[in-house]
């Protein structure tokens, strides 16, 4: 099992940065696939990428591309990162890591979440 503890969310102008972390706790962290989903106020829980247990791959969804969002990992240190430049108010959400044995952009393809942090932009 894997418990997964998210933080680095806060206020942020638009057009500024923040960077997500997520710490996973137990030793079989390299094992799992790990995903970055978003959730904004009235809306569903959308998947923002993932990337592989190695970090050899990562894929982000259709709406993001373009975007400066990045997805990266440090096995050794049981964590993984989102990287956000150039935000926008609408990507004001909580955001979520999920862990998961599998490949998928969809929450039920994810066994483990965290608790969630907020990120905020301001106009």
């Amino acid at each position: 099992q894997v418990q997964l503890v998210e933080s680095g969310g806060g206020l942020v102008q638009a057009g500024g940065s923040l960077r997500l972390s997520c710490a996973a706790s137990g030793r079989t962290f390299s094992s799992y696939n790990m995903a970055w989903f978003r959730q904004a106020p009235g809306k569903e829980r959308e998947f923002v990428g993932r990337i592989t247990r190695s970090g050899g791959s990562t894929l982000y969804a259709d709406s993001l591309k373009g975007r400066f969002f990045t997805i990266s990992r440090d096995n050794a240190k049981n964590t993984v990162y989102l990287q956000m430049n150039n935000l926008k108010p609408e990507d004001t959400a909580v955001y979520y890591c999920a862990g998961s044995t599998g490949l998928s952009t969809l929450e039920r393809g994810y066994d483990y979440w965290g608790q969630g942090t907020q990120v905020t932009v301001s106009s």
